[in-house]
Order: C-alpha cells, then structure tokens, then sequence
C-alpha cells in the first residue's frame, strides 16, 4: 500500500484520520479509532462512518472540503478534508471545528453586548440632548435635570470604553510574563486609598489583614492594582446594601503562593450565576449594576489580570452570608 511509509506520521497527528483502499480502512490512527471504534481497520467505511452527508464526498473520491455537523458525537462541527494518496487511495482527515466555532460566537455576542451598552446611555444622551436643543422654554430645574443626566450618562460611556480598553491591552500582553517586582502590601494602600470614597458613601467599612514581612511577586504594578481596585468596588457595591456592612482585605503567604483575598457579608450570589460572573458584561442583577455605575467588565478584567500573572482566581459565594474572592499568585522562588 502506498501509504504504509506515512503511517508512523499519521499515528502522531491529533486530528481523527482515516486510509481508505475502495471502501476499505486499511489504516485509522489513534484519535480515529478513540472517535469511531478500535476494530474499524479492514472494515468497511460506510459502517464506520454512518453520516450521509459525508458518505456522500467519501464516496465518490473526489478530493476537496466541506463542512459537516454530526461525525461521532451529535452537533459536534468539523472539516472534512479528502485527499487522493494515489489512484487508489484516499486520505480522510477530520478537522474539529468546535473551538474555532467557540470563538467566533464570543466574538459576535462581544460585539453585540458592547453595542447594546453603548447604546442605551448614547440614546439617552441624543434624547435629552435634543430636548435642550429644541426647547428654548424650559424651566431651569429641567434644563438641571437634563444636563446632569446627559453627563452621568456619558461618563457611564466612557468608563466602557476605559474598561475595555482596558481588557485588550491586558489581553494583548496574556502570553507576556510580567517582571516588576511588586509589593502586595503597597498595592492594598493604594486599593484602600482609592476605595475610602465609595465605601463612605455605601455606609461600609474596610478591614485590612496584611501578613508582615511578605515577598515581592513578580507583576505588573498597575494591572495588580486595578484587580484589587476591580474586586474591592465590587464588594462594596454590590455587598454593602445596608449600613453595618463590612468589606476584609487580606493577604499571606500560602504554600509557595501569594494569597490575596477580599470578603463582604452581603447578600452573596446565586450558585447558577458563579461560574458565569467572569464573562465580559455578565451580570448578575442588571438593572442595580448599572444604577450603581458598574460597566459588567470588572470580573472579566480582573480573571485576565490573574491569567496573565500565572495565577488562580477563585469566587465562592453563600446566599444571605456575603462573597470572598481569592486570588493566588505565584511567590518568588
């Protein structure tokens, strides 16, 4: 057979491959016989390929690509490619289309979230915008009322258009290990500092649980301090609904690790909602996140943040008792 010599080479590849002689398999490698059964070899393809769609291109040994949905497992994408060995061989390969598949529905539901967030403050602005314009009459407290809407509603849009932003440099430098060396210490003043203002507001306290004497990580000192800053306005609008609350700050050493966490006793998260809170402009209550300026960008920034500094990020949440987030980065060796 003219294909023995490239067997070793087809047994290496990952993708499901198949040697066809007429309708006979006279060779599957490793990933074919995992998809289609271990005894297809000798056999004939039309039993171990029962797919129509693609019988119909295998067939007929014409070599080219199509696209089909169903080879193996129900609703699973692939690429069937033929190729002609010789005149009386066939190479089949199957190419699985599922991550790329993954991909591009990420990208459509991205672009489609971030035009719905845009618009809905930009239809405001236009609105009330055109009130002002077209009505030379109106009383003093209206106008007020119009143009401190119109501001609020275009810092709302700027703080989008920072985050995200935000979210492709961060993106853009993922297989990009940080080098600084950074003091986790410093990095919670600083989140502290910035988060006295919006906890004064919200009636909430901060406590800070800093172990002494711990190690510089390797990281980026600005991207670590907009995950701490991410995670603590976090607590302290969404787990601060009522005076009396309190938000915990706290770091150590853990096991070869920097342990770097944040608590708030509020009102938790549902557990349905948990393993979805990192997606770019999830939310979990949509009306109070944008009443309390969040952008639905916060978890997502800080989840790429962590993957870019080689390090874990962990959300466990009890309904009624409150959501600690911890976050584990690699201590220098």
């Amino acid at each position: 057979m003219a294909s023995a010599g490239i067997q070793p080479f087809l047994e290496a590849l990952d993708e499901p491959t198949l040697v066809l002689e007429g309708r006979v398999i006279r060779f599957a490698n490793a990933a074919a016989r995992k998809l289609f059964g271990v005894g297809i070899e000798g056999g004939d393809v039309r039993l171990a390929i029962r797919h129509p769609e693609a019988l119909e291109h295998i067939l007929p040994g014409e070599p080219g690509d199509v696209d089909i949905t169903g080879i193996g497992q129900f609703g699973r994408p692939w690429t069937l490619s033929i190729r002609r060995i010789d005149e009386q061989t066939l190479l089949l390969r199957l190419i699985d289309r599922s991550a790329a598949i993954a991909a591009e529905k990420m990208r459509v539901d991205f672009v489609a979230n971030a035009s719905h967030e845009l618009r809905t403050p930009l239809a405001t602005i236009i609105g009330y915008s055109e009130t002002l314009a077209d009505e030379a009459d109106l009383e003093p407290a209206i106008r007020l009322t119009f143009g401190s809407t119109i501001r609020s509603e275009a810092q709302r849009m700027l703080r989008i258009i920072e985050d995200l932003m935000s979210l492709s440099r961060i993106e853009a430098g993922r297989f990009v290990a940080p080098s600084g060396h950074v003091s986790i210490g410093e990095v919670v003043s600083q989140a502290i500092e910035n988060a006295v203002r919006i906890a004064g507001s919200a009636q909430c306290s901060i406590q800070v649980d800093v172990e002494e004497g711990l190690p510089r990580v390797l990281g980026d000192q600005s991207q670590l301090a907009q995950l701490l800053d991410n995670l603590l306005s976090n607590a302290i609008r969404y787990g601060c609904q009522s005076g009396g609350c309190a938000v915990r700050v706290a770091a150590s050493a853990d096991d070869g690790f920097i342990r770097l966490s944040v608590t708030d006793n509020g009102p938790g998260i549902p557990r349905e909602h948990l393993r979805r809170v990192t997606e770019r402009f999830y939310r979990v209550d949509a009306a109070r996140s944008r009443e309390s300026g969040g952008t639905g960008l916060g978890l997502a920034i800080a989840k790429h943040i962590v993957e870019r500094h080689r390090g874990t990020l962990d959300i466990r949440s009890t309904l009624g008792e409150g959501t600690e987030v911890v976050v584990r980065l690699p201590a220098p060796r």
